[in-house]
C-alpha cells in the first residue's frame, strides 16, 4: 500500500470485519468476563473491566487481515497484546471501546483502528457498526460516513470554558488528586455529559462538543482518535501538553484557544 486512499480502504476493510463480529454479540445474552482484579480498590472503575467473545473475535478478525496482507506491520491490541511493535508501521486496535456500553445495549461504543508510522499516529478510524457511522482521519483531514451521507469533519470555535460542552466517560475515572481539578472544570463549563467513551471524541471532531477530559487511558484507547481530532482541527494531548500516544491523562479540545485555557487548569493537578 502506498497512497492514503489505499490505507483508508484497508482500514474500512478492517472495520467491516470487526463490525460483523461485534454486531453478532450486541444486545444478546453474550457471556461477560471480568478482566479486573479484586485487589483493585472498591471505588476504582477498573475493578470491573468487562470483556466478551465479541471483543476477542473482532480483534482476531482484524489481526488476521493485517497478518495476511501486511506481514511486516506490527500490531498492538487490547485483547491479544503486541506483535512486532518495533516495526515502522504498527496497528493499534481496540475492538470494542466502551464494552460497558456494549454489554448494556447502549450504542456508544466503537471499534478503534489506528496506524502508527515511525512512532506517530498517521491514520485513525472509529467505526460504530450498529448505528452505521464511521469517523476517520489522517491528521490533516477527517471525514464522516454514515446513514445521513458523507462529509468532512470540522471542530467548532469555542474559546471560553463557560461556553463549552464537556464529555467524560465517567468522573469515576479520576483519582483523589484528579477529581477536584476535573470537578472545577466541569462546574465552569456550560454542559457536561457522561458515558460517551470513544463516541465523545468523535462528536468533538464533528463540532457537536468542545472538550473531552479523561484519565487512565491506554494507547489503544486513544491512538486511533488522534488523526481524527487533529484532522478536524482540534487538539489532543496529555494533561501536561505532551503527546497523547501513550494514553494516561488525556484532554481533547475542538478549539486550540480553549485547550490552552484548560491545560492551565489541569496543571493544578499533582503529578
Amino acid at each position: 500500500m502506498q497512497s492514503d486512499q489505499d490505507i483508508l480502504a484497508f482500514i474500512h476493510r478492517l472495520a467491516d470485519a470487526a463490525g460483523e463480529v461485534a454486531i453478532s454479540g450486541f444486545r444478546t445474552s453474550i457471556q461477560v468476563d471480568n478482566k479486573g482484579s479484586r485487589d483493585t480498590p472498591a471505588d476504582d472503575v477498573r475493578r470491573y473491566d468487562p470483556v466478551t467473545e465479541a471483543d476477542r473475535g473482532a480483534e482476531r478478525a482484524m489481526r488476521s487481515l493485517i497478518e495476511e496482507h501486511l506481514p511486516d506491520h506490527g500490531i498492538v491490541g487490547e485483547e491479544y497484546g503486541a506483535h512486532q511493535s518495533d516495526a515502522e508501521h504498527v496497528w493499534v486496535l481496540d475492538p470494542i471501546d466502551g464494552t460497558r456500553s456494549f454489554i448494556s445495549g447502549v450504542p456508544l461504543w466503537g471499534t478503534l483502528i489506528g496506524l502508527m508510522r515511525a512512532g506517530k499516529p498517521a491514520f485513525g478510524m472509529m467505526a460504530q457498526p450498529y448505528i452505521g457511522e464511521r469517523f476517520f482521519g489522517t491528521g490533516k483531514q477527517a471525514w464522516y460516513r454514515g446513514p445521513h451521507g458523507e462529509g468532512k469533519l470540522s471542530t467548532r470555535a469555542c474559546a471560553n470554558l463557560s461556553d463549552a460542552v464537556l464529555f467524560t466517560t465517567t468522573p469515576a475515572l479520576f483519582d483523589a488528586n484528579e477529581r477536584p481539578v476535573y470537578d472545577a472544570i466541569e462546574r465552569a463549563a456550560r454542559l457536561a455529559r457522561y458515558g460517551t467513551d470513544c463516541y465523545g471524541y468523535c462528536m468533538l471532531a464533528a463540532g457537536q462538543a468542545d472538550l473531552v477530559i479523561e484519565s487512565g487511558l491506554q494507547n489503544y484507547d486513544v491512538v486511533a482518535l488522534v488523526p481524527i481530532i487533529e484532522g478536524a482541527g482540534g487538539v489532543i494531548t496529555t494533561w501536561t501538553g505532551g503527546p497523547a500516544t501513550d494514553g494516561g491523562r488525556i484532554v481533547a479540545s475542538g478549539d486550540p484557544a480553549l485547550h490552552e485555557i484548560v491545560l492551565r487548569d489541569l496543571a493544578k493537578c499533582p503529578a
